[in-house]
């Protein structure tokens, strides 16, 4: 039997209600005008810094060239994007940048 791989929709619910869980907040971000921009913004007091960039993906995709390119250039800024495609990528990334200051139940 095949097992399905989770669609790109899936994994921004599964953010949303992690950040959630954490004190957080979640944004969709558009930029008119600029292609390639991380699909949401993640505010969470635990985390440092408190803003962050995610790229999410289907399970198993990765980015394309022209978000890359945008993903870099916000890195340069001193922004940080992080690329997540599955749930698991989601967890290990609050179990090493949650500081434990949102008090959420490990």
């Amino acid at each position: 039997m095949a097992t399905t791989k989770r669609r790109e929709k899936e994994n921004e619910a599964y953010l949303k209600k992690r950040v959630r869980e954490h004190g957080g907040l979640y944004r969709k971000w558009v930029s008119p005008g600029r292609r390639g921009v991380p699909d949401d913004i993640v505010i969470a007091p635990c985390l440092d810094p408190h803003v962050q960039f995610v790229e999410m993906k289907a399970e198993g995709k990765e980015p394309e060239d022209h978000q890359l390119r945008e993903h870099e250039r916000i890195r340069k800024a001193g922004g940080i994007v992080h690329v997540f495609d599955c749930p698991e990528d989601i967890d290990t990334f609050f179990e090493l940048n949650c500081d434990g200051s949102c008090k959420h139940e490990r």
